[in-house]
């Protein structure tokens, strides 16, 4: 079983519940719901059914809040922050096999 110091160091941990996810991102949880179905996060559900969010997944969020509070659509955003991650991947999979 994971130790609670192991849990608060995991960025993939879904500690953090909708509302809180939406206060501390300071969007409505409708706005997370949306980042959702467009497939940006894909939040853990708990026992009984309600959202959890890993601090990973708040940074997504948060970045796609800052790309729409820059004009950028929802739907565009989200394409967008996959396609850096998709990249930011392919870069660190590249730089480990320059290394070997």
């Amino acid at each position: 079983m994971a130790q609670p110091d192991d849990i608060l160091d995991d960025e993939d941990y879904p500690a953090c519940t909708m509302g809180r996810a939406a206060e501390i991102i300071g969007v409505s949880q409708d706005f997370l719901r949306r980042i959702g179905d467009l497939k940006l996060i894909t939040p853990l559900r708990s026992a009984g059914g309600h959202r959890r969010y890993s601090r990973y997944q708040l940074r997504l969020a948060a970045r796609a809040r800052e790309l729409c509070d820059q004009g950028t659509a929802l739907d565009a955003a989200c394409r967008i922050i996959i396609l850096e991650d998709q990249l930011e991947e392919a870069l660190r999979r590249n730089e480990q096999h320059r290394q070997h």
